[in-house]
């Protein structure tokens, strides 16, 4: 495979766990998939972490880090207990 074919098949698999995580966390029906909102939302973050917030950008990255790995664990958790046949 050319290196060019590797990368755009990388980059596309990257983009599309990024977008079932906004399906995991529940963006897409939150927002009806409106995606003007959803980008506003991410824009921001984005301003949050630039440090538009009282809240320092490395204690909203550690804050979030820990509610994701938490939902991880959970869905993990539920998988083991359910043989994982039951996602939505």
């Amino acid at each position: 495979m050319r290196d060019w074919a590797k990368a755009r098949r990388e980059r596309t698999h990257h983009l599309i766990e990024l977008g079932g995580l906004v399906q995991k966390a529940g963006l897409v029906d939150l927002t009806d998939d409106d995606r003007a909102t959803l980008l506003g939302a991410f824009l921001d973050i984005v301003g949050q972490l630039h440090g538009g917030s009282e809240t320092t950008p490395d204690d909203l990255k550690t804050r979030w880090r820990r509610a994701g790995l938490h939902a991880f664990d959970r869905d993990r958790e539920h998988d083991r207990t359910t043989g994982g046949n039951d996602h939505d």
